[in-house]
This record gives C-alpha cells, structure tokens and sequence, in this order.
C-alpha cells in the first residue's frame, strides 16, 4: 500500500487540497449524450444497457446528426466546456462513424463546442478519421485494477483497453481515462489502478462511483459512503498530479451532501445527467461552483 491510502481520510484531503489549489482555482463541466444506447453484450456487472430486458435502460441505435448537434447546443448553454458523443458496445461500424464525423465538423463548425467521443475501441484508422474531423480528445475508462477487472466481466479483457488507451496516445489525441468504484474491489485495486494510469498520463481522469441499478448483478450492492468518495478523489488527485480529476458517474446518489467538500479536490464535473440515469439541476451546480469562489471554465465561441 502506498502512503497516501495510509492517511486519515481528512489529511488526504487536505494534502489534495493544497496540491489542488496550487494548480489554480479553475473548474470545467462536461456532459454526454448517449448517443446509441442499450446494444452492448459485453455483460458488464455494473451496467444498466447490458441487461436492458431487466433494468428497462432505453434501446436504440445511434441518433441522428440533428439529435448530437442540438445535444452540443444545449450542453453549451449551461456552461459545459467539453461535450462527448457515447455509444454502446465494443465498437462502431463504419456506417455509424461516417455519421459521427458529420455530427464532428458540425458541432465545432455550428456550436464551437470541444468534442470528445467514447465509442468503445477503434482502430488507428478510425482515431485518425475524428481527430481530422476535430476531436480532441478519446474517452474510454480501464473501471478498476487489471487483478479485479475480471468480476466486472469476463467478456472484455482488461489489457486490450489499456492498450487502447496507449493506442490514443500514439496517435497524438489526448485521453480521457478513470475508473468506476464502489464494484467491491480493495484498497489495493484503487493503487493499482493508479499505477495503471501514470504509465498512461491521460489528461483527464473521470472517478465515477457505483450506482446500484435494479436489474443489474450489482442491484443490491451500496458499498461506499460520501467519506469513502472524498477519499477516492482526493486519493487520485494526488496520484496522478499531472491530470484533470472530474467527478462524473454516481456523483449525486454517493457523495450527497459532500459534493461541495469534493469539488475542492478536482477540476471539474459531468452534469446534466448520465447514460441512463439523469442528474441534479446544473443550475444548482453553477451555484455550488460560485459559493466555493471557484472559475468556472466556459466555451468561449
């Protein structure tokens, strides 16, 4: 175990504060759109669009260009500065990437908005075609350390998205990359995790924590306290000092009460809600923003 993980929970904290607000009191939304959902086989424990017959999680194949630009204009109007196209399943077929791009170019040339996507793994030839089209950055988490990825799933192997994520870096787009706790992993799973991505470096680090879907493997699981969340956090904001911390998945239903305390300890949030659960009013999140005196980083087109 490393050192951090043997600290009080409320000195890790203040560690991560103080590394926090020497990087500058700076904080940036992103949102999604979910934008095929519910066609996944990949079985993972946690996921709602992987048993869709039981969780009731909407089915549908990937949207319209219309349907992710007005997305875009409605993720800029509340202050999101990143705004990322996602879709089920392993991958995408070519059909459906040709739509994407379109939905690309237009977004940055109509909205101005920065464009991220998470599609699942691609080849080099598709990473390539959305950076031209204007993507600036790939989303796809590793969720928890390769020793437990194997409860999650057995239908994904755990080093073929770490090479993915390797992969994105190659070919010079930069990388959204985290994890999702709460799973029932250890202690040591979030230190290996973190190991994982300091080889990686990734620009930005998304903690989501655990929502128990009815419906899913993991309906009655509830393991994490808002303690337990401001811990994960400040935990990876002192591991990997280089990258953006955001909160995403789960913020609302674990941290409760403590998201304000949380804030202080990363960059940034998703708002506007989740693949298949929706989120707390960004208004209310502007709010809690200000109240903490903190610059909230808008589009500026």
């Amino acid at each position: 175990m490393d050192k951090w993980l043997n600290l009080d929970w409320r000195d890790l904290f203040c560690e991560a504060l103080r590394l926090n607000l020497s990087m500058g009191c700076f904080f940036e939304f992103c949102s999604i759109i979910n934008a095929k959902s519910g066609l996944c086989d990949r079985g993972c424990a946690f996921c709602a669009q992987a048993y869709p017959d039981r969780t009731k999680a909407p089915v549908y194949p990937l949207v319209s260009v219309e349907q992710m630009l007005e997305g875009a204009k409605a993720a800029k109007s509340i202050g999101v500065l990143r705004y990322s196209i996602v879709t089920s399943g392993k991958g995408i077929k070519d059909a459906e990437l040709e739509r994407i791009l379109e939905a690309v170019k237009r977004i940055r040339s109509e909205v101005g908005i920065k464009v991220d996507v998470s599609l699942g793994i691609l080849s080099r030839e598709q990473l390539r075609a959305l950076k031209e089209a204007g993507v600036e950055r790939i989303h796809h988490n590793l969720e928890t350390s390769e020793r437990f990825y194997p409860e999650v799933t057995t239908r994904i192997n755990w080093r073929d998205k770490f090479n993915f994520a390797m992969m994105v870096k190659e070919e010079g787009l930069e990388l959204c990359c985290g994890g999702l706790f709460g799973l029932g992993e250890d202690e040591i799973d979030w230190k290996l995790l973190a190991d994982a991505l300091s080889v990686l470096e990734p620009e930005s680090v998304p903690i989501n924590y655990l929502i128990p879907i009815q419906g899913t493997p993991l309906e009655g699981d509830s393991r994490l306290t808002p303690v337990d969340c401001v811990r994960i956090a400040s935990y990876f904001r002192l591991r990997l000092p280089k990258s953006e911390i955001r909160i995403c998945g789960g913020r609302e239903y674990n941290l409760r009460e403590l998201q304000s305390l949380a804030a202080l300890v990363v960059n940034g949030f998703m708002v506007g809600g989740y693949l298949t659960r929706p989120g707390r009013d960004p208004l209310l999140d502007r709010q809690l923003i200000r109240d903490l005196g903190l610059e909230l980083v808008e589009c500026s087109s």
